[in-house]
């Protein structure tokens, strides 16, 4: 019978696998509800297409789960990317045929749920999202699925340009999924109740109408005779044009998790995350998420409090994260973390920070998140090694400031900095990069200099820079993984063979190769849905795992799959776009006005000739115009409230 558990079939077989706890499901604050009567539930199956170590910690999923749970006429449910060990198990079965993917809160086959979602941060798990339609024995692409097939949704960040995977899914969702989730729950309930009348086409049609869905096969892609874009034009009356993102205001009144799942097996980050707010306009040109998530909405400090003290008691875990893409940029961030501080002296309750803009840094704020928990290392991201590069991109932090900030930091008892940089950059040279290591000895120097010790280390770390859609680099060309890697050759001689500094640089980097997978996958259109297929058909899977990476057989793949087609992987990487040039996610509104990305581009090319040109944030300084407030009909929420965060009882 549909959603009949399978987990009689997989637990004799558990023993043959690594980490078998993964599949079992029954964590603190997970959720099993009845199947339902059919016309009268809708139900979901929600996936983080990674392991289960990464994918449990995932926010999104989190809440989604959490928000979709609390309606009784719906069923959410999770499943995550099987390893290989639980792959042949599943392909293998029993005597009654091959085990499906499954869900591992009530172990049900997610070929039987209503809705599939899947949430993608990174391009890299489009693989394993083929995968597991293919276990679930859904029809891997679109066109072959039938009205009792779920209907398959991308989201997160890589769904701002989904057009890779468009053969795959059925529709898109771009932006904050709170409330959509549920308006897409209604739509489909009834279609259900009415009987599914039109059947798939239908319910399709009724979620793209709506403005908010992207639904790829109600649009023709035409290309010219050179390969690019010729037109992206709807196929169905009433379909819109472009589709907008979601944009969720009043954080405050969405306050999940409020029931933080505890893992049973060990996972990326252990952990209770509040988001304290979402949003970046500080303007980094590289930055995606800081593009797609605009405006900056804060919650109050009063609701941090309360989900700080209900995540505590609800899940027993003894660190707090405080995220956002700059949390020290919340406008009562002082008063956040005194007043935390203050509410968990002597309980074993410590605080962090995700890493933290050089220009938001004072010792006071990191003395507060220090104060009940252990004095680890900080970790800061001037992403550009030299100042000519930090004007390219936007982040205005000049050497004097990272040297003072931490001078600060190691005069006050931190031995260890992390600095984050970011390789191949656009008009980058092999200068900007060795000045990594300029600016690495300097800091060391520093740090002996104000606290008279020799223990002080400094850990550089280093990735590759891939251009984005909806960034002003989106027209950028990227840097080929042959320069990049000997960049970062010529980087690490250097640290390595300084005698007085060498020994207390750490360096961590990765090769350039799957940056240009990135590349391909993260800018490409639908033709490179057959180069996904045929890596996957060539036993792809966890290609964000370097282990399980390979870049010969991605570039194997795209060569066959794109034979014939006019382009190449350079083609999608290494070239330099236009201005009129149709990009592939043209057709999806993330609020940002195209022509203001391309005059923020020409500010980048013109602050690598030395022009002093810089985008303030607007938080601070009049509205430049980026079209997203207009545009989504929004509004920059922040602070200060005058709000204090009292403690809730004595200690």
């Amino acid at each position: 019978m549909p959603g009949d558990s399978v987990f009689s079939r997989i637990e004799p077989r558990l023993t043959s696998v690594s980490k078998p706890i993964q599949y079992v499901g029954g964590e603190l604050n997970s959720t099993v509800k009845e199947w339902g009567a059919d016309a009268e539930t809708v139900r979901w199956a929600l996936m983080y297409p990674d392991a289960y170590e990464v994918g449990l910690p995932n926010q999104g999923v989190a809440i989604l789960y959490e928000v979709l749970n609390e309606r009784e006429w719906i069923v959410a449910e999770r499943t995550y990317a099987v390893w290989a060990d639980m792959e042949q198990v599943m392909r293998t079965g029993d005597e009654l045929g091959p085990i499906p993917q499954f869900t591992v809160d009530a172990h049900r086959p997610v070929g039987d749920f209503d809705l599939f979602g899947l949430s993608f941060s990174t391009e890299l798990g489009y693989t394993n999202m083929l995968n597991a339609l293919d276990l679930a024995g859904i029809p891997m692409h679109a066109a072959d699925r039938g009205i009792e097939d779920p209907i398959v949704l991308a989201g997160g960040h890589a769904a701002f340009n989904p057009e890779p995977i468009a053969d795959f899914i059925d529709a898109a969702v771009l932006g904050d999924g709170e409330e959509v989730v549920l308006a897409i729950s209604e739509v489909v309930r009834e279609w259900k109740r009415e009987g599914r009348p039109g059947g798939r086409e239908e319910v399709l049609r009724r979620l793209a109408v709506s403005g908010g869905v992207y639904v790829p096969r109600f649009y023709d892609v035409a290309y010219a005779a050179d390969g690019a874009i010729e037109a992206v034009v709807p196929n169905r009356p009433g379909v819109p044009w472009r589709v907008r993102k979601h944009t969720l205001m009043d954080l405050d009144a969405w306050p999940y998790p409020a029931k933080p799942l505890v893992p049973l097996a060990e996972t990326v980050h252990e952990r209770f995350s509040v988001e304290i707010f979402r949003g970046c306009t500080r303007g980094c040109r590289f930055c995606q998420a800081g593009m797609i998530t605009r405006p900056v909405r804060e919650r109050s400090i009063n609701t941090i409090g309360e989900m700080v003290e209900n995540g505590i008691r609800k899940s027993g875990f003894e660190e707090v994260g405080l995220l956002s893409l700059s949390s020290a940029d919340h406008t009562e961030i002082g008063d956040i973390a005194t007043g935390l501080a203050d509410r968990y002296e002597g309980q074993n309750v410590s605080l962090s920070l995700p890493s933290t803009r050089v220009d938001a840094f004072n010792i006071t704020l990191a003395n507060e998140f220090s104060r009940n928990g252990r004095r680890s290392g900080l970790t800061f991201a001037p992403e550009g090694g030299s100042e000519r590069m930090r004007a390219v991109i936007n982040k205005m932090v000049t050497e004097e400031d990272l040297i003072r900030t931490v001078a600060t930091a190691y005069s006050h008892g931190w031995r260890q900095v992390k600095l984050y940089f970011m390789c191949g950059l656009p008009t980058e040279t092999d200068e900007d990069v060795l000045a990594i290591a300029d600016l690495a000895k300097k800091v060391i120097a520093k740090g002996r200099e104000v606290s008279g010790r020799n223990d002080i280390r400094c850990t550089v770390s280093i990735g590759g820079f891939v251009p984005k859609p909806h960034t002003p680099f989106q027209w950028a060309a990227q840097l080929d993984h042959e320069t990049t890697d000997e960049r970062l050759r010529k980087l690490r001689e250097v640290v390595r063979t300084d005698k007085r500094f060498g020994r207390a640089i750490g360096f961590r980097y990765h090769d350039g190769k799957p940056g240009t997978v990135e590349g391909l996958l993260s800018r490409g259109d639908r033709r490179v849905g057959k180069v996904i297929e045929a890596v996957w058909r060539d036993g792809g899977r966890f290609d964000g795992w370097s282990e399980h990476f390979s870049y010969d057989r991605w570039m194997t793949s795209a060569a066959a799959a794109l034979e014939g087609t006019g382009v190449d992987v350079d083609w999608y990487t290494t070239r330099e776009r236009e201005y009129d040039e149709i990009l592939p996610w043209d057709h999806l509104d993330s609020g940002l006005d195209k022509d203001w990305l391309w005059a923020d581009w020409e500010d980048a090319l013109a602050a690598a000739r030395g022009e002093d040109i810089e985008v303030e944030d607007c938080r601070w300084t009049p509205c430049y115009d980026c079209g997203v407030c207009p545009e989504m009909n929004t509004e920059i929420q922040i602070g200060p409230t005058g709000q204090k965060l009292l403690p809730l009882a004595v200690v």
